[in-house]
């Protein structure tokens, strides 16, 4: 079955695409773009196209306006993030409908984001975009409550995506949409977040309690998240998964379960080595 982005009386800024997203634990979205239609990914998500579509790579999303000076200071806002300073544009260059399909880097789902029906913005983590129709914006949010001052750096410098098109991002493990009512609170380990509708109020809360911070192993903040808007929430971080992995790897690795204190990262971050 493929989707299609349809808007009526409306003006589309984005292109407008279709979209079949294929698989359940592994997945992989293919784009069906019309004539002169056109979708950007990050580098490294590509996983094939069929003839006729030209690929171009550009110097940030291909969004920023103020020549040279507005391209240097996007790409100075992507490397805080820790992404590409380039992205790859694929754009059907032939007079038939073309497909082009992207991978998830690892195990989870794709989640379709139309941003024109999320008030044209989502906020996500900065590692989970994987492609959008042209004309999306890819840039950064940060958080601007001082109570997050000291800690933002390290948890809270996310990616905000812009504009009317249809976007995808992907998570790990499953995933879990929950809708927040007006005032309503939801605290989360900071690493489970994917998204967030733009009307979200969001914070870094400490845990509190000595046992709590050492003896939890659950790190030392979460995050506070309060409605009106939509989350999603992913089941397995990649952080979490990478760390289990290291855990049992090679000769010297870990076998037990759990742990009592096991090593400070353990007390910080709440995923264990």
């Amino acid at each position: 079955m493929v989707s299609k982005l349809i808007v009526k009386n409306k003006k589309m800024n984005n292109h407008e695409i279709d979209y079949k997203i294929h698989g359940e634990e592994l997945q992989c979205v293919e784009i069906e773009l019309d004539p002169q239609e056109a979708v950007i990914s990050e580098p490294g998500s590509f996983m094939m196209m069929t003839d006729g579509i030209q690929m171009e790579t550009l110097f940030g999303d291909g969004t920023e306006t103020g020549g040279l000076l507005g391209k240097l200071f996007s790409a100075g806002k992507r490397l805080l993030t820790g992404e590409n300073l380039f992205m790859t544009v694929y754009t059907n260059t032939s007079y038939e409908k073309r497909q082009v399909t992207f991978a998830a880097p690892y195990s989870g789902k794709i989640i379709p984001l139309d941003l024109s029906d999320l008030g044209g913005k989502v906020i996500c983590q900065k590692d989970s975009f994987l492609c959008a129709a042209k004309g999306v914006s890819v840039g950064i949010e940060f958080q601007r409550k001082l109570g997050t001052g000291l800690f933002f750096v390290f948890c809270f410098i996310m990616q905000k995506l812009e504009g009317d098109g249809m976007a995808f991002v992907h998570s790990g493990g499953y995933v879990v949409e929950k809708v927040l009512q007006p005032g309503e609170i939801l605290k989360i380990d900071t690493g489970c977040i994917v998204a967030f509708t733009q009307t979200v109020s969001y914070d870094i809360q400490f845990v509190g309690g000595i046992k709590n911070t050492i003896f939890g192993g659950e790190g030392l903040f979460f995050a506070q998240l309060q409605g009106p808007g939509k989350v999603w929430i992913q089941t397995l971080p990649i952080s979490r998964l990478a760390s289990r992995i290291l855990q049992y790897a090679g000769p010297s690795g870990r076998r037990e379960e759990g742990s009592v204190l096991g090593k400070l990262g353990n007390m910080l971050d709440g995923d264990g080595f």
